[in-house]
């Protein structure tokens, strides 16, 4: 097997020659800091990390392994087991997913057994890879001679999963077997696909940016170029497939336009969002400045008319996606889990190519409510779809048929690290606010950063600057929320009823308070650094009612809490039994409270508002005063099936009991 670092950066050079890729330039203003440089003792995620290792992972392996046919296939294809194919025809795409949250999860807490199961499955998946390189074990097992015929069959899904899962096991532990079988299936492809060859246009959006990901491992040329060519195969007509044939007109596959010409969310919405984070990727390395254009117009597209307050995308089920501007319904809310995983990737894209922190003020509220809300606080259940309503209906399930979320929200927890820090030459960038250390090298020497909250709780920020060269130089930037500003401007989704807080935010250095200074959404702090030196940033945390545009008819007359990051709900197990009979006029004033015995310990927000009951003979209703408790979102379900709410009437009349 080539070494891969050996491949000549030319390689394919005049394959690709029209996309005139020489002498471009970087466009990205930071380089975020690796998941593996970055340690977690953060008290909030550090125990969801943890469990992700201890619960959440041996739940993937059990199921991969011993429930469902997943494994079993890659025998069944090496030969060491009879039988047909099991399952579905994307779910080798499972068994990459769990193997890269494995391999997070080994970086995080050595554990022997843990790499000695990830080897025997890498073992079982080479030994399926055919002579070519190719590998899907659907088509191995049911007609290879039909293989490359079905742009929608997830045959470049699987690839681009594969290589996501070799490049951070390569990461995490140093070995390569993985990485090759995935060289050999992308050069299988190259091998097919590119101009004057024939054309393809990937179903479901995912190996563009798993091909950036083995070109930052690798240098090789090939991969950045391949993915660059597959973005440009977009929206020429060139596609075909079952897929395309239902869903074409309405954008399914994101197929109408060219990438650099994209102006509008549409489609499935995880697809969008894993070619928007190829497209941005490739504007990284290549400099295309048309991407950067095209994702930063479909961003606002995204944020201010297709988001929900939770950060979560994709409204409607019939096609797990986006319908029209302000269709925002609460109860039937799909937003798959995975939809906010990706909104996590492609904003941390987003701020790496403009420096600009809107991007992470989205990642984050994407992270905390409507990702985190897919894993149950046990982290043994799932929400495949997270609504911000119900009447009792939902549940967390053990594991589904389409099994993509369980494992994308596992690698998300345990690859944390990588959204937490960022830097340039000569600054470094706090991000994310979660307890941990780091070093990281700038162009004036190594910095060792230190970093200590109790955030999402409390907004006290504290870190520890300790330049290892004397005398070093250089700006530390600390990312102001969103959540701490006063209203968004003009055509915002959602704005603050409340006034902001005089003091939303204190910034001391060495016990000294500073000016605020603040650039694309950072508050700068630039001096000649010192071992020991400490910069505190102290958050107001005020609870903020919300209010959505008048055009998302379902929250007219409505209103959401937020504090900090959180947003909060309320649910029927507080209120005996229900939550769609309360409502919250807005004189009703709520408070903080500390329930450490509650749901792993969390904050509450408690007031006295109304609520609708039956009258004594139970003929009639009345409103009484209720005392209101609302929970962080990502917490409910967790005590059973029962009501829930985000979005709370203001108004009696606007109740609307199930």
């Amino acid at each position: 097997m080539k070494n891969l670092l050996c491949y000549s950066l030319l390689s394919l050079s005049a394959l690709f020659n029209h996309l005139n890729l020489a002498g471009q330039t970087k466009l990205a203003k930071l380089s975020p800091v690796k998941f593996s440089e970055v340690q977690i003792t953060d008290a909030f995620w550090k125990p969801r990390i943890d469990k992700i290792a201890s619960v959440t992972v041996p739940v993937c392996i059990q199921q991969t392994e011993v429930k469902t046919g997943r494994i079993r296939n890659f025998e069944r294809v090496a030969g060491t087991r009879d039988g047909k194919f099991e399952g579905i025809f994307y779910d080798d795409s499972d068994v990459y997913k769990a193997l890269e949250a494995m391999a997070y999860a080994l970086k995080n807490k050595p554990d022997p057994q843990l790499e000695a199961k990830c080897d025997e499955w890498i073992d079982k998946i080479a030994a399926a890879q055919q002579k070519d390189g190719y590998i899907n074990t659907y088509y191995t097992l049911t007609g290879i001679d039909k293989r490359w015929t079905d742009m929608s069959m997830h045959e470049d899904y699987n690839t681009g999963h594969l290589l996501e899962a070799a490049v951070a096991y390569y990461n995490s532990t140093g070995k390569r077997k993985l990485l090759d079988v995935g060289i050999r299936m992308v050069e299988h492809m190259i091998g097919l696909f590119g101009p004057g060859k024939r054309h393809w246009v990937t179903g479901h959006q995912e190996l563009e940016l798993a091909l950036v990901k083995v070109y930052q491992v690798s240098k090789d040329q090939r991969f950045l170029d391949f993915s660059h060519w597959l973005l440009e195969e977009r929206g020429h007509g060139y596609a075909h497939g079952y897929t395309w044939s239902e869903w074409k007109d309405t954008a399914y596959a994101q197929d109408v336009k060219p990438v650099s010409q994209t102006t509008q969310i549409t489609g499935h919405a995880v697809r969008a969002m894993y070619l928007y984070t190829g497209a941005a990727d490739v504007a990284t390395y290549t400099g295309d400045e048309t991407y950067l254009k095209a994702m930063s117009t479909v961003w606002d597209d995204v944020v201010e008319r297709n988001m929900y307050i939770t950060g979560g995308i994709g409204s409607s089920g019939s096609n797990e996606g986006f319908s029209n501007d302000y269709d925002l319904p609460n109860e039937k809310a799909y937003c798959e889990t995975c939809a906010s995983v990706g909104m996590v990737f492609w904003n941390q894209r987003m701020n790496r190519l403009t420096g600009q922190s809107k991007f992470i003020d989205v990642l984050e509220k994407s992270l905390y409510n409507g990702a985190l809300d897919g894993l149950s606080l046990s982290g043994d259940r799932f929400f495949y779809g997270n609504p911000l309503a119900s009447s009792g209906t939902h549940s967390r399930r053990e594991w589904f048929g389409t099994a993509c979320c369980p494992s994308n929200i596992a690698r998300l927890i345990a690859s944390l690290g990588d959204y937490i820090y960022a830097a340039d030459a000569q600054s470094i960038y706090v991000n994310l606010f979660v307890g941990s250390n780091t070093k990281i090298g700038l162009s004036t020497g190594a910095v060792n950063i230190k970093q200590e909250t109790e955030y999402p709780w409390k907004g006290l920020i504290k870190i520890q600057v300790d330049p290892q060269t004397t005398g070093q130089q250089f700006a530390l930037k600390i990312r102001l929320p969103g959540w701490a500003k006063g209203n968004p401007g003009a055509g915002s989704l959602y704005k603050f009823l409340d006034a902001t807080p005089v003091n939303f935010a204190t910034l001391r250095v060495n016990g000294q308070n500073q000016n605020l200074r603040l650039e694309e959404g950072y508050l700068i702090v630039e001096r000649t650094w010192k071992p020991g030196d400490v910069v505190e940033l102290d958050l107001a945390m005020p609870i903020r009612r919300v209010i959505a545009r008048d055009e998302v008819k379902e929250n007219l007359n409505r209103v959401a809490f937020q504090r900090g990051p959180l947003v909060y709900c309320v649910e029927g197990v507080d209120h005996k039994g229900s939550a769609w009979n309360l409502i919250v006029p807005d004189q009703v004033k709520f408070t903080p409270e500390w329930r450490p015995e509650l749901l792993g310990g969390v904050m509450t927000l408690t007031g006295t508002g109304m609520a609708i009951v039956p009258t004594a003979d139970g003929v009639g209703a009345q409103t009484i005063k209720q005392k209101i408790t609302a929970v962080p979102y990502f917490s409910w379900c967790n005590r059973g099936s029962n009501q829930m709410l985000v979005w709370l009437p203001r108004k009696v009349k606007e109740v609307k009991i199930p």
